[in-house]
């Protein structure tokens, strides 16, 4: 089976500067566009699952949607900030590259920015029109995060690897997390989990701060549980730590 995170032919990499690797940017990055991946792929489909008029089912899920949509804002908003400018600086060859990435951010901010007022009204009366045109936004937000996604694993975590520190990785990655949800993190942290193979699940738990993985222990394999088989009812519930 080809890995997702594959180059296609007419894409380009930059140069890899010489030098040791001073991260595993990577590997974590792979970790949380498989989670990206699978919630933006699944999207469409949950829209389309609520009934007209099922505005119960439609508040739920709109607030998991939004939640997701917000991951996904910080996400690269941190790598706006944290990680894009220290890469165009330490890693010159790199700089087209990081317009690019940069240009996509832009594309997925316009598409999570039209998103919103409609996901807001659709929330409130799970009427067909809305819901529809809900539907379409996700598809055409995951065509363009479908492109993104790998491209910035595979042209430019490898330069990533060699020019920040591990402590500037975690900061850009960490970027936000206080502007979500305690409780919806928690039951993320299962899906993430759930999205990554099992090796990949044991090398992210461990890099979790120890009051998150108790946390998680505790109450978040239980929330996730409970929040999938809500979102997915009769599906079995992917296994996860």
């Amino acid at each position: 089976m080809t890995d997702f995170f594959t180059m296609l032919p007419g894409e380009t990499a930059p140069p890899v500067p010489a030098g040791p690797v001073l991260c595993g940017g990577t590997a974590d990055m792979r970790r949380i566009h498989r989670f990206f991946l699978w919630a933006y792929g699944e999207a469409p489909g949950l829209v389309r699952s609520v009934a007209a008029g099922d505005t119960a089912r439609a508040a739920y899920v709109g607030e998991v949607l939004g939640n997701f949509d917000k991951v996904l804002h910080v996400h690269h908003e941190g790598e706006d900030l944290l990680m894009y400018p220290q890469l165009k600086e330490r890693a010159p060859a790199c700089a087209l590259h990081v317009g690019q990435m940069l240009e996509q951010h832009r594309q997925v901010t316009q598409r999570l920015e039209a998103i919103e007022p409609v996901r807001l009204r659709w929330m409130q009366g799970a009427d067909e029109e809305p819901a529809a045109e809900l539907a379409a936004r996700y598809e055409d937000l995951a065509s363009v995060l479908g492109t993104h996604l790998r491209r910035e694993v595979t042209e430019m975590m490898p330069v990533a690897d060699r020019v920040l520190t591990g402590k500037e990785m975690r900061e850009a990655g960490q970027h936000g997390i206080k502007q979500l949800d305690k409780k919806f993190l928690v039951g993320y942290l299962g899906m993430v989990l759930a999205t990554n193979p099992p090796a990949d699940r044991k090398e992210l738990f461990k890099e979790i701060p120890p009051p998150v993985r108790l946390a998680y222990r505790l109450v978040g394999r239980r929330l996730y549980r409970k929040q999938y088989a809500t979102l997915f009812p009769g599906r079995p519930i992917p296994a996860t730590l």
